[in-house]
């Protein structure tokens, strides 16, 4: 129904439909070349290629242009800016309103293959291959609307809380804020649940090892009969009364912007043991985690609509390899504003895929509402925008034969051929 389609013509018709050239360049463009230049600097920065075959699929550059157009996008906020305006559009169409309403969320991050000699990288023991993370937050609409380079192998709790933190507070007051997170084993600490809740949005875990589905409660209190195997461990109310004070301050530095979520959770690892405030947050976690847990096994609907969250991520991930399918380059990303301007590129054209699926989906849904043709929502519901087969992501390859035909054809089917 939606048919096949180049990636460069999908940039464009979303860029007329959207704008973001025009938060990239800070005004509209001057020309067809700048406009060239600006698509070129989003390719070399949001996929593998480089500024030089950049410049070799597109006819009319220089690499010069592509290079000044890379620096630029460097430029703090233009590609998040960018990104905003092409999110807005996706969660403008009505079908995005059967996928979620906006208030809940899902984070996971995805490595790119790099050299060994990168700063950040790290090796990938499943895959035996250096590499560093992007790390990225999708809504329930199925857009992305926050990521960052983040080094493999750590615990993600810090980059998870932050990017919701990041979200929630550009949001006015009449415009939805995020509710709920869910991530990975990978994406949560105890101290992250209680940072979390506490700058008002629920850290939500699918826990991978059985041993970490433990249930805590207050020290001094008995256990239903029911759940007293289930029962292995105790909070101390002491330890969270003592480092409470502490602990608000620190949401209050947060909300105030004197730190980060992400520096917030850094503080509170496992260096921290000790610190009345790490304390009361990992108490306070744990029984935070217990709720969960009993939320989670007691009702199907929020486990099950958790999961679809993640399984979402997942499908995420395949549409991001399409995107850039290859390796990060030697001298790339080796400075960290470059780093970012990597990962917000390869987020906004992944953006720009989902945003077009997106409006064509909703052109079949209303062609079809004209014409009668029955539709059921709940199966849109189980259709998501992230189908990319119908996408050549290459663009279109010419073949120069004319100058070799006599090697390579045979004379009667040249013969043949003019006849036709």
């Amino acid at each position: 129904m939606i048919g096949g389609t180049q990636f460069a013509d999908m940039l464009v018709e979303v860029d007329a439909k959207t704008r973001f050239s025009q938060a990239l360049l800070g005004r509209m463009a001057k020309d067809i070349g700048e406009l060239k230049a600006v698509y070129g600097a989003l390719y070399a920065h949001g996929t593998e290629n480089n500024a030089k075959g950049v410049c070799a699929m597109i006819p009319g550059l220089q690499v010069s242009q592509i290079t000044m157009a890379m620096r630029a996008l460097e430029a703090g906020g233009r590609l998040r800016e960018a990104n905003t305006r092409i999110i807005d559009f996706q969660q403008s169409m009505p079908i995005a309103m059967l996928w979620g309403q906006g208030d809940k969320a899902s984070s996971d991050s995805m490595t790119l293959d790099t050299s060994r000699h990168l700063h950040s990288a790290r090796m990938e023991y499943r895959r035996k291959q250096h590499g560093v993370g992007i790390y990225v937050h999708m809504l329930d609409t199925w857009a992305l609307f926050h990521d960052q380079p983040i080094v493999i192998n750590d615990r993600q709790a810090a980059p998870a809380v932050h990017g919701v933190e990041a979200h929630n507070c550009t949001r006015r007051e009449d415009q939805i804020r995020l509710s709920l997170l869910a991530v990975d084993t990978h994406g949560y600490t105890n101290a992250a649940m209680a940072i979390a809740k506490l700058l008002g949005f629920d850290l939500c875990v699918r826990l991978r090892q059985l041993s970490e589905r433990k249930m805590f409660m207050a020290r001094g209190g008995t256990p239903p009969e029911s759940l007293e195997r289930l029962v292995v461990g105790k909070v101390s109310l002491r330890k969270i009364r003592a480092g409470w004070m502490e602990l608000l301050r620190l949401i209050a530095s947060i909300r105030q912007g004197r730190l980060t979520a992400a520096e917030a959770i850094a503080r509170l690892g496992s260096a921290a043991r000790g610190d009345p405030v790490h304390a009361a947050a990992d108490e306070l976690g744990k029984l935070l985690r217990t709720i969960f847990l009993c939320d989670y096994f007691t009702i199907p609907e929020f486990r099950r609509e958790m999961h679809a969250l993640l399984n979402r991520g997942e499908s995420i991930h395949q549409l991001q390899r399409a995107v850039y399918h290859g390796r990060v380059g030697v001298s790339r990303g080796r400075r960290a504003d470059e780093l970012r301007a990597i990962s917000t590129a390869h987020t906004l054209l992944t953006n720009v895929v989902i945003a077009w699926n997106t409006m064509k989906m909703q052109d079949v849904v209303d062609r079809w509402k004209v014409l009668k043709h029955p539709i059921e929502e709940h199966w849109i519901r189980r259709i998501g925008p992230v189908h990319f087969e119908h996408v050549n992501f290459k663009g279109t390859i010419t073949f120069e034969i004319d100058s070799y035909a006599d090697a390579l054809i045979q004379r009667q089917s040249k013969l043949r051929a003019r006849r036709v």
